[in-house]
């Protein structure tokens, strides 16, 4: 085994690719059948053990309470991808889906969308270079009808090359930021005063979603719902906008539908009849956290009642993950549980990047349903495989190419997913880094570690942070809890460039990373090392200064859209 693996680190394992035989699997194009809907569903910061398959039923609290009953129900009937990897937070995890790129290619800063760097027009903003072609896009030249719901956050700067509307989608409701108030709609301010975060774009309309505002006493502590003061928690807002993309579907096309929940992010907020459902969990943080997952849930069951309603579910793609690893790294302040795996949100520890995930839907193959697949997966191997699925010839981004930006890695997994190709089209994940000390920060981008076949995963500790990965820790099955007194963010591991001060794990044989075995496979650990390098010093490596927070933003939202935040009618 060693040296075939040593002999693959030298070439690059994620080849794109679209085009295949048509026997492959449900797809459209070449005279097939009528390509399926794409129901493509983002929770954010959802934690791996809040999902009733990864929770320990002996340990569970509540017990015998299932959690995620629809969301478990769907997978059942689908694909279970058990090693699914993302990028440990937000906006990298989102701009590597939407633009087909290991995030080290496209963006792995988490900058707020206020941010421009005026010598830069191209990568000089948040979230996805301008030049980059968006996977809506591709599916638009398809014949889908593109509709986005949700959290955006990967770019607000401007119009005209920043909207969803100029990464291919037809319509979208949703917020730009990485999160705000589920209930004020806020998210930071403008000399002084709260500047709200809703927006709503179709074909006859551009511009923040004022009639969706709540009265202003609308608050986590005060719910009352009236008519002259409405009270709607913003998951119920937009899930309402998920199903009635569906309800009010032309059938002439397939859809493409991207819904990236708030659920369950920041701030800790939710209605008060779930919180009452769950008064026997005594950490607060935690009753918080639990009640918001049943309701993301509920609403995503309220989804797929629709598209049975429809009967789009028989002809769908229904995929769903998680953006990253449940948020550990205050004293169990912010509610979040990977157990039990190391880390979580911001960590390159499985906690944080590896994802609870599944393809469902009626384009699965009967036969592939229940199964579960423990080869590698990324976010952004979806932009190949929704384009196959399409019946696209090529997904060959010439814009980005002209830019001079680097290329997709985007692997099509429908072919191993449906089990019409024994072979996994995926063979490594590179890890990527930031120099940034702060999770919100500006950085260099750095390549952190490596994933390659057979469970092995070497992590590289940017030398900016003396060479450590941060959160080395297991939580519980049950945290937070009263005894909660770990703060993650305190204890970081080194992770250095010599076999004894390095981080090798088998993630197959331990996937809590709890046995190092850099000093004991010291030839391997330096192979991959120098894959490491060699990755750090290639094109495929983004680093753009993305800039500070231009005053233009708030000039902006204050003088143009009313206190809401918005793109800029002015182009770069």
């Amino acid at each position: 085994m060693l040296p075939r693996l040593l002999g693959l680190l030298g070439v690059a394992c994620g080849t794109t690719t679209a085009a295949r035989a048509p026997d492959e699997g449900t797809r459209g194009g070449h005279g097939a059948a009528p390509p399926p809907h794409i129901i493509h569903i983002v929770a954010d910061d959802l934690g791996w053990s809040y999902v009733d398959w990864h929770r320990d039923p002996r340990t569970a609290d509540p017990p015998d309470t299932p959690l995620t009953p629809r969301l478990d129900a769907l997978r059942r009937a689908g694909v279970t991808l058990e090693r699914h990897y993302a990028f440990q937070y937000c906006s990298p995890s989102r701009s590597a889906l939407l633009s087909g790129r290991n995030p080290i290619s496209v963006n792995v800063q988490n900058v707020v969308p206020e941010v421009s760097n005026p010598e830069d027009p191209v990568g000089g903003w948040q979230g996805i270079p301008t030049a980059m072609t968006g996977l809506a896009e591709v599916l638009r030249r398809r014949g889908y009808r593109t509709e986005a719901v949700g959290k955006w956050d990967v770019g607000m700067a401007t119009a005209a090359h920043h909207h969803p509307r100029a990464r291919g989608f037809d319509a979208w409701t949703g917020y730009w930021h990485h999160a705000n108030d589920y209930w004020t709609f806020a998210e930071e301010t403008c000399d002084g005063e709260a500047v709200q975060d809703l927006w709503h774009y179709n074909a006859t309309f551009d511009g923040p979603a004022t009639w969706l505002r709540n009265g202003p006493s609308c608050t986590q502590g005060n719910q009352t719902h009236t008519a002259a003061s409405p009270c709607v928690y913003e998951e119920q807002l937009l899930a309402d906008h998920a199903v009635r993309a569906v309800e009010e579907h032309d059938d002439t096309a397939p859809l493409f539908l991207y819904w990236a929940l708030h659920l369950v992010h920041m701030p800790l907020q939710v209605p008060d009849a779930y919180l009452a459902r769950f008064d026997g969990i005594p950490d607060e943080p935690r009753r918080f956290m639990t009640a918001m997952v049943r309701y993301a849930d509920d609403e995503v069951g309220r989804l797929v009642d629709a598209l049975e309603r429809r009967g789009m579910l028989a002809n769908a793609v229904v995929t769903f993950h998680s953006d990253n690893g449940g948020e550990i790294m205050g004293a169990g302040a912010c509610g979040g549980n990977n157990w039990p795996l190391t880390g979580g949100k911001f960590s390159n520890f499985e906690g944080g990047i590896r994802v609870n995930a599944f393809v469902s839907g009626g384009a699965v193959p009967e036969a592939r349903r229940g199964a579960a697949l423990s080869q590698l997966s990324t976010l952004w191997d979806w932009y190949a495989t929704y384009a196959g699925i399409a019946g696209a010839d090529s997904i060959d981004d010439a814009a980005a190419a002209a830019a001079g930006l680097p290329p997709l890695d985007s692997v099509d997994q429908w072919p191993y997913v449906t089990g019409a190709n024994a072979t996994p089209p995926r063979r490594e994940v590179v890890i990527g880094d930031t120099t940034a000390v702060y999770p919100n920060a500006d950085g260099r981008t750095r390549v952190g570690g490596i994933l390659v076949e057979g469970g092995w995963k070497l992590l590289l500790g940017p030398p900016d942070k003396l060479y450590t990965v941060g959160q080395y820790v297991r939580t519980g099955p049950n945290w937070p809890n009263a005894s909660s007194h770990l703060v993650p963010l305190l204890h970081p591991k080194t992770c250095g460039r010599e076999p004894a001060r390095g981080c090798l794990f088998n993630v197959l044989r331990d996937p809590t990373e709890r046995r190092n075995l850099a000093a004991t496979n010291a030839t391997l650990f330096r192979a991959l090392l120098a894959r490491v390098d060699a990755l750090q010093q290639s094109s495929e490596v983004y680093s753009p200064i993305r800039g500070k927070v231009d005053p233009r933003a708030c000039e902006v939202a204050t003088n143009k859209y009313g206190g809401f935040w918005g793109p800029s009618p002015i182009d770069g």
